[in-house]
């Protein structure tokens, strides 16, 4: 079993928001893949899909939207990977990273939260630090006072054919995901959704990197 998580805020009022974007990867990884209908489990919503391999063969994943909001995603998340038996290797969460330009998008093992309370929370939890990350940018409003209002906000109008560009490139590559090539998934993500067509409204763009 593959665990596939994504963060975000439970509820109408948060679905369009920065913060939310890893539940809107996978909703459209349940889309593409015909995953089974989304029911309450380990304190989420959770669906279960078989992906295709490249090479032959197929990969089960569970993908999970914890709903217990994003400050206490990592109890949810460590109910999952207790439940498989799942070492931190076979976790893969979806994010909003304030730290990539809008549309780009990063893999990365391990390392701190850089102040995202559901990375924080994760980490405390029995699955540790040295889980996947699948970082989707989102840019920095350029103001640390302005970051929590900033994450709380819907995309706007603007920027939400990058958004559905990125969600859709990520959820069309998991087959490199589940053969473990984040490396060669970041490239495909990167190359079906290129960042220059993502038209982020006036913020600074944060690092490339």
């Amino acid at each position: 079993m593959l665990l596939l998580v994504g963060l975000g805020n439970p509820g109408p009022k948060y679905a369009g928001h920065r913060h939310n974007i890893g539940f809107m990867a996978l909703d459209r990884m349940a889309e593409i893949w015909r995953a089974t209908a989304w029911r309450q489990r380990f304190q989420g919503e959770a669906a279960e899909a078989v992906i295709p391999l490249p090479s032959g063969g197929e990969q089960r994943v569970l993908l999970l939207k914890p709903m217990t909001f994003m400050n206490n995603s990592g109890q949810s998340v460590a109910e999952a990977a207790r439940f498989f038996k799942l070492a931190a290797d076979a976790v893969v969460v979806f994010h909003d990273e304030l730290d990539l330009a809008p549309g780009r998008f990063r893999m990365k093992v391990g390392g701190g939260h850089a102040g995202h309370n559901g990375l924080r929370s994760i980490m405390a939890s029995a699955v540790g630090a040295e889980f996947r990350r699948a970082r989707m940018g989102i840019g920095h409003p350029g103001i640390k006072e302005r970051v929590h209002g900033y994450v709380l906000e819907d995309f706007a109008k603007a920027e939400e054919p990058g958004v559905e560009a990125l969600v859709d490139a990520c959820a069309r590559a998991t087959d490199l995901l589940a053969i473990g090539q984040d490396e060669l998934y970041q490239t495909r993500v990167m190359h079906l959704a290129p960042a220059d067509k993502f038209n982020p409204r006036q913020a600074n763009p944060g690092p490339s990197e």
